[in-house]
């Protein structure tokens, strides 16, 4: 099996899990996401369909669409954990309306939330992409 068709699947399972998991927080769980959750959607949902067409693809491009979004939502997902965990001030929030953008809606094992486990895909979705940036096209 081709190793990159490998890599490209398990980041697409990667941004299924997340776009589930933001859909199951705020459609099942009804929490209401802030506005920096919604730019990480926006930034996150794309890479679903993005990474299942290039699993169809054999010219590997799909890459070249899906950084850009990861590279965005990452920086966001960054900036969010930095407010959320109170290292710059709640005043450089842009959640000025609704939900404030550190409001703790969960926190499993003390440590785990939705802020962070954004972060967390978003950083395996870079480092899958870089994986795939550095295989050669031939593999």
């Amino acid at each position: 099996m081709d190793k990159r068709w490998s890599v490209t699947f398990v980041a697409w399972i990667v941004a299924v899990i997340a776009t589930a998991g933001s859909l199951f927080f705020s459609e099942v769980m009804l929490l209401p996401p802030c506005v920096l959750c919604w730019y990480q959607r926006i930034a996150m949902y794309p890479l679903v369909v993005i990474f299942l067409v290039g699993l169809f693809s054999a010219d590997g491009s799909a890459k070249n669409y899906a950084a850009p979004l990861a590279l965005i939502g990452w920086g966001i997902a960054f900036y969010h954990n930095l407010l959320y965990y109170k290292l710059i001030p709640e005043h450089m929030s842009p959640c000025a309306q609704g939900i404030s953008c550190t409001t703790k809606q969960i926190e499993w094992l003390g440590f785990i939330t939705i802020p962070s486990l954004s972060l967390a895909a978003f950083t395996l979705t870079l480092a899958l992409l870089l994986t795939l940036f550095r295989m050669p096209s031939h593999e």
